[in-house]
């Protein structure tokens, strides 16, 4: 589905529904706005259920300020309208109170987008701007001057967040990507120090080791059908499970030995389909498609080890936090996370890019999960579900042992235990 050729009404619906339903706005905050070719300016009512918004709610304020609708445009307008007339190019405005961004707007700071690669350029660096009366002229023009020094997503103080773009996804993308990375750094705070990458390193992330030859499939074979359809589920639970958003996280599964299918660059997690997924053959790519950024990295992987035949790579924020501090994880605090994970070490980050086939070496059945400072969790597994369950195990052992930093030491599990461990289950 191209979501571009939906009506704006239908549009804002869906994405204000994504919003409430991933807590980043209330009942009654936040509204979001597209710009219509023509002038009109369609937005989000005032007063109304954020979490039961249907088409016919959405407000129209045409270009000669008439108003259409059943209801009273957002409150905010005045700052969608001053953002509009002051950057051109953009055709849609998100504003919401995500916890972690409105964390950061009371304490008057913006979230460091360099953390990990991907923030950065779906973000780039944030802007702020001063409080005022909600729904004045003068908040408008505060936030709407923001914007004008060039930045695509501000921190509006002591109130919560705005994002633009070129379309309402682009800017959905901004606040959700910004969220995670408040998320991230709220609970790396409790870790140690956060690193950030430099413009170099940065630049790494923007190399095309994706642009592989074509080719041309003939057949699809049963289990790759079958294969398709349990990546775009595994996808999309990941994200309900705020293991993945939608500018983050990859999914690869073996097909054969010279074979294997693995998700597309640049599209919405969320919305992956079957026919999004790309099948890689012998180096080649199924023609018309665009793989992941890391399939020189899956590829490696399944060539170095036979009996792996799901490769995950996911930024969830507890682990995250872990990697963007290069805190050692420790995975030795209750059975099912040491079973599930084992020890797991911490890949210097240019590795991931410069040196796959080291990330290959250091990565195995017996060593199926790693953290890659400042970027990402990577877990392998005999099959999807056990990656998954993997990646899902590290991402809640994270969140446990940063909120054990409230209750007292951490005691881990012995070495007699781990050993007792290791002998029951076959770990050795």
């Amino acid at each position: 589905m191209n979501f571009q050729l939906l009506h704006p009404r239908d549009q804002l619906v869906a994405i204000m529904n994504r919003i409430y339903k991933q807590g980043m706005t209330t009942l009654s905050g936040g509204n979001l706005s597209i710009k219509d070719d023509n002038g009109d300016i369609w937005i989000t009512p005032s007063g109304i259920d954020k979490g039961k918004l249907t088409p016919k709610d959405i407000m129209c304020v045409q270009a000669d300020g008439t108003i259409l609708g059943p209801h009273r445009p957002s409150i905010e307008f005045p700052f969608h309208r001053k953002i509009y007339e002051l950057r051109p190019d953009f055709q849609a405005i998100v504003h919401a109170h995500p916890p972690a961004l409105v964390s950061f707007s009371i304490v008057r700071k913006v979230p460091d987008t360099c953390i990990i690669p991907q923030a950065n350029r779906v973000c780039g660096s944030v802007g702020y701007a001063p409080y005022a009366l909600p729904g004045s002229e003068k908040l408008g023009e505060n936030i709407a001057n923001a914007f004008a020094e060039g930045y695509n997503i501000i921190i509006l103080e002591n109130h919560g967040m705005a994002a633009g773009g070129a379309n309402l996804l682009d800017a959905f993308y901004r606040l959700e990507t910004l969220d995670f990375c408040a998320r991230t750094l709220i609970r790396a705070g409790s870790l140690g120090k956060v690193s950030s990458l430099s413009e170099s390193a940065l630049n790494l992330f923007d190399h095309q080791h994706n642009v592989l030859p074509e080719f041309v499939p003939t057949t699809h074979s049963s289990q790759e059908r079958k294969l398709r359809q349990q990546i775009i589920e595994i996808m999309a639970r990941a994200y309900e499970r705020h293991l993945m958003i939608s500018t983050m996280g990859v999914v690869s599964a073996r097909l054969d030995k010279d074979s294997f299918l693995i998700t597309p660059a640049g599209q919405d997690r969320r919305t992956v389909t079957v026919e999004d997924v790309v099948l890689i053959r012998h180096g080649m790519c199924e023609t018309g498609k665009l793989p992941s950024r890391s399939v020189r990295l899956h590829e490696a992987i399944y060539a170095r080890h036979p009996n792996i035949h799901c490769v995950m790579t996911a930024q969830c924020p507890n682990v995250t936090a872990y990697a963007i501090t290069a805190t050692k994880f420790n995975s030795r605090t209750i059975p099912e996370s040491f079973i599930l994970l084992r020890d797991v070490p911490i890949i210097p980050f240019k590795t991931l890019y410069t040196k796959a086939e080291k990330v290959a070496e250091t990565i195995s059945l017996s060593t199926p999960v790693s953290i890659v400072e400042n970027d990402c969790i990577l877990t392998v597994g005999t099959d999807i579900l056990t990656a998954f369950d993997r990646l899902e195990v590290a991402e809640y052992s994270a969140k446990s042992l940063i909120d054990t930093a409230v209750l007292g030491p951490l005691v881990s599990i012995g070495d007699a235990e781990i050993n007792d461990l290791e002998q029951a289950y076959g770990l050795t």
